[in-house]
């Protein structure tokens, strides 16, 4: 029997949708890329950032080696870790500026520093030089990564957007499945840093494509650059019940995310042993995120944002707790397909929920995109990077902390989901596809 889909107009709890007289007309430009070729750069450019961390996982190992890692083996994460912290801080080099200066410029800015910087890493001479260059990285990878978001908020909105976001997150997870694989075949007839090179080379052949961009801000709707338009839109953004909520959830959502990133190569090098297969461990894992993306782009058209987030998150709340009692089990070391079954149940799940949830978020400030789109990036990364170390330095070389860890973080965002849900102001505009 078929779910009906959650649309109407009449209950007083479902998630807000923006007033479509605030929602800008697109800009049609002749000779720019649009359609289909619009979503498949955008998806190219959110994903260089996920090549930046999943191509160099394998090379974890050469690192210790080279760089005479102390024995607490969590240390070689601060190069994701740093990454994050430039992810989480880089928007506000574009958000506000974008409102009035457009899109494409910043973009362009931001992608020449994600170059110049993987280019510098991998010329470092020590590890502290590395992990500055991983953090001005993060500067220049957070421009696709935010403006990427502001320009799909330009322009979709409400279902719509939900469903076109967790089908870039499907195609997006394709670089988990692919990169550590890649990124092991690269070391193997190449020196380990050529891990950091590629992604350099990538980022050149995108900034190209990314000129068939149209620019999705129109003029008529660009805001001042001052002090006082970016305090509004910040006020705007962190007074919103529904933004908020969502924002938080989102972030610690995210913390998941960068807790299993993290940690995940740690546990099955430490715990089980099975180093050499973690490639191949990551790689499974990230095609079951993805096929859960896809289903859930079906799911949102279906069923809509506001029952979908509902019932994944009480879903995955029970999830991570039989994590927690499968990480007791073993003394802390549970069989490795025991193991395997729940991080299965737990992260695909988590990833599905958090572009579902920056849809809800966006939905009520689509005036403001790129403003609140650095506020939401910056609040998510830098609270997902430091609640993911705090877990990570809990390692005591059994799972228990990384399971816990996780289920802190998903029953505080499954709060905050069910709180942001329940919205208090009724109307909705009716949800408009692309323009």
């Amino acid at each position: 029997m078929s779910i009906p889909p959650s649309h109407s107009t009449s209950s007083g709890d479902e998630i807000e949708q923006a007033p479509a007289q605030i929602l800008q007309a697109q800009v049609r430009v002749k000779g720019v890329a649009s359609g289909r070729e619009f979503i498949a750069i955008i998806i190219a450019l959110m994903a260089s950032g996920a090549l930046a961390i999943d191509l160099m996982l394998p090379a974890f190992p050469h690192m210790r080696e080279e760089f005479a890692m102390p024995p607490v083996r969590t240390t070689v994460g601060w190069i994701v870790t740093a990454f994050f912290f430039g992810l989480a801080i880089g928007p506000w080099l574009y958000g506000p500026a974008s409102d009035r200066y457009g899109r494409k410029k910043l973009l362009t800015a931001g992608m020449l520093l994600y170059i110049l910087s993987a280019i510098a890493a991998s010329l470092a001479p020590s590890w502290g030089w590395v992990i500055a260059s991983r953090f001005v990285w993060g500067l220049g990878a957070a421009a696709p990564r935010s403006l990427s978001t502001a320009m799909i908020r330009d322009r979709y909105e409400g279902t719509a957007m939900a469903k076109l976001m967790s089908t870039i997150m499907a195609v997006f997870l394709l670089v988990p499945i692919i990169a550590p694989s890649f990124g092991a075949g690269l070391i193997a007839i190449a020196p380990w840093r050529v891990v950091f090179l590629f992604p350099a080379v990538v980022a050149a052949l995108l900034l190209l494509w990314a000129r068939r961009l149209p620019e999705t801000l129109h003029v008529d709707r660009r805001r001042a650059l001052t002090f006082a338009a970016i305090g509004q839109a910040g006020k705007e953004v962190l007074t919103h019940r529904q933004t908020l909520s969502f924002m938080l959830a989102t972030m610690f959502l995210f913390a998941v995310m960068t807790t299993y990133l993290a940690g995940s190569e740690v546990i099955i090098s430490d715990v089980y042993g099975y180093g050499d297969w973690f490639p191949f461990f990551f790689g499974s894992i990230a095609i079951i995120l993805a096929a859960n993306s896809l289903n859930n782009a079906r799911l949102v058209h279906r069923m809509g944002i506001n029952d979908l987030v509902r019932r994944l998150v009480i879903i995955v709340v029970l999830s991570s707790l039989l994590l927690v009692v499968i990480s007791f089990t073993g003394n802390g070391h549970p069989n490795f397909w025991v193991f395997t079954i729940g991080i299965v149940l737990v992260i695909p799940i988590t990833t599905g929920l958090m572009p579902i949830c920056n849809t809800a978020a966006m939905i009520p400030v689509p005036h403001i995109a790129g403003t609140a789109s650095a506020i939401m990036t910056t609040i998510t990364t830098a609270g997902a990077a430091l609640l993911g170390t705090l877990a990570n330095n809990q390692f005591d070389g059994t799972v228990r902390p990384f399971a816990i860890s996780l289920f802190i973080f998903i029953f505080i965002a499954a709060c905050l989901v069910l709180f942001g849900a329940t919205s208090r102001r009724k109307p909705r505009a009716t949800v408009r596809e692309p323009r």
